[in-house]
């Protein structure tokens, strides 16, 4: 098992928890309360629920990544690249429309998920039975 990665995997379902439980109400649901018409809200919503399910799927591909070395590098390359690409429109977004990191932290989240995903690709994996026993 490597544990770099199972704490990415594990940070990723955080993400994605607060992002189904907060970012919802927080977000979410005052967008669909906002003035707009009916096909911008079907967007929103379909926009909303696909990042929910492109978290919850990343999240899943870290931890088989975390366990599976024949898919190691596919897995948690694909969730890097994605992740540190949503980190960059965090960050652009939030210097070009706000002026400021604060207002859109998210990609503090994505880069760390993304240096420990990286850390696991370069470590050795441990073998939790040889520490049990």
């Amino acid at each position: 098992m490597n544990l770099w990665l199972l704490s990415a995997a594990a940070l990723s379902f955080v993400t994605t928890g607060i992002h189904v439980l907060a970012g919802g109400p927080d977000v979410h649901d005052p967008l669909l309360a906002a003035d707009l018409s009916p096909v911008l809200k079907v967007y929103v919503s379909l926009l909303w629920h696909a990042t929910s399910a492109v978290l919850a799927v990343n999240s899943v591909a870290l931890l088989w990544a975390s366990v599976s070395r024949r898919h190691r590098q596919a897995l948690a390359g694909a969730v890097v690249a994605q992740y540190l690409a949503y980190a960059g429109l965090f960050i652009g977004y939030g210097l070009g429309y706000v002026g400021t990191l604060w207002q859109t932290p998210q990609w503090a989240v994505f880069l760390l998920i993304s240096t420990l995903a990286l850390l696991g690709l370069r470590s050795t994996p441990v073998n939790l039975s040889k520490l049990a026993g």
